[in-house]
């Protein structure tokens, strides 16, 4: 019971927490979600409100865990020691779960068990970035941090020339091979584009050799543990979709080749995907929010002289489609823009995701 009594013996009560839009409540909860987006600090947060006797945590990561001792051991020393929680981080639910009265599971697979709740963590907002980023005051230096490197809570702190670097290995570690970490990587090389996994997978076999049902599992499970996503375009199911990842900043870690207007939008998308269920794009328009009948475009650097004949095809495309409030969404410009159906404003993009 090696494993099991270094699991017990892990103090996690010293560790700081700083709060985020979701919690964990239910006693028995299964957290989702993609590589480091703070499923760990929430399980750490949860389980401060125990001592440290009535809880055991398990990391089945850790490699020095031995599976076969944990597996056939756990149930005994649950009762033995009269633990109250039981942690199991990155479990693949390979075996029944004993009996505890409160279980939380980390895990990268999507599953429903009968008395549990499943809980989705995404990366920070914007809004979260900032209540994390306690070094710094200023809102253009935390916004600017943000694009740069992304909303993964661990990487804020860490010391500037180690960032990109992070992220990178992030990456890797999200791969079990070659082959899958190479269609991540077109994945991301590729956010705000419409293309399609059929385009993707004919420029990837002509750099590594990758079979077609591969690639489409490894895209597959990746849109399923919300590491990538595949926007619709309104009313068109079948037309091209536009490709998403979790993390903006992830582009700019993997090439050198500049893509600021994708990052920037894969970031808005990002904001608008935490806080609506139904969101799409449209010709002209970057995405339509359904439910509140408005558009969000994204152009980072905005001159409505410069820009008139872009703004005249975004608002035929309001009245097409009858949206009422088009949102232009900037690095700094703010101002409103008059027409006669349409409510057109001109946002800052901190401005409008703190709104």
């Amino acid at each position: 019971m090696k494993s099991l009594e270094a699991s017990y013996e892990l103090n996690l009560s010293k560790i700081n927490f700083l709060e985020r839009k979701v919690k964990i409540t239910h006693p028995k909860t299964i957290l989702y979600g993609p590589s480091n987006v703070g499923k760990t600090y929430l399980i750490y947060d949860y389980l401060s409100h125990f001592k440290i006797s009535e809880y055991i945590y398990i990391d089945f990561n850790d490699s020095r865990n031995n599976y076969e001792d944990i597996k056939n051991n756990l149930d005994e020393f649950l009762r033995k020691n009269q633990i109250k929680v039981l942690v199991l981080e990155n479990f693949d639910f390979s075996f029944e779960i004993p009996y505890c009265d409160n279980i939380i599971i980390s895990s990268d697979i999507k599953k429903r068990l009968k008395g549990f709740k499943n809980l989705t963590i995404n990366p920070l907002d914007f809004e979260e970035y900032i209540l994390h980023d306690q070094r710094h005051q200023n809102i253009t230096i935390s916004f600017n941090n943000f694009l740069k490197y992304g909303n993964l809570p661990e990487i804020i702190n860490l010391e500037e020339h180690k960032k990109v670097h992070r992220l990178q290995e992030i990456i890797k570690l999200q791969s079990k091979n070659t082959t899958e970490y190479e269609i991540l990587n077109i994945l991301i090389e590729n956010i705000d584009e419409k293309k399609s996994l059929f385009q993707l997978f004919n420029a990837l076999k002509m750099k590594i050799k990758v079979s077609k049902d591969i690639f489409y599992e490894t895209a597959k499970k990746l849109q399923e543990n919300n590491t990538i996503y595949f926007l619709q375009k309104y009313n068109q199911e079948k037309a091209v979709k536009k490709i998403y990842c979790y993390n903006h900043s992830f582009l700019n870690a993997i090439t050198h080749n500049k893509k600021f207007k994708n990052e920037f939008t894969n970031m808005i998308f990002l904001e608008l995907n935490s806080k609506f269920k139904e969101l799409y794009y449209l010709d002209n328009i970057d995405f339509y929010i359904k439910s509140l009948n408005q558009a969000v475009v994204c152009i980072p650097f905005f001159n409505s002289i410069l820009m008139g004949s872009i703004l005249k095809k975004i608002i035929k495309t309001a009245k097409d489609n009858e949206i009422n409030e088009v949102n232009i969404i900037t690095i700094s410009n703010n101002e409103n823009i008059k027409d006669p159906n349409i409510k057109i404003n001109i946002l800052p993009f901190y401005e409008w995701a703190l709104s």
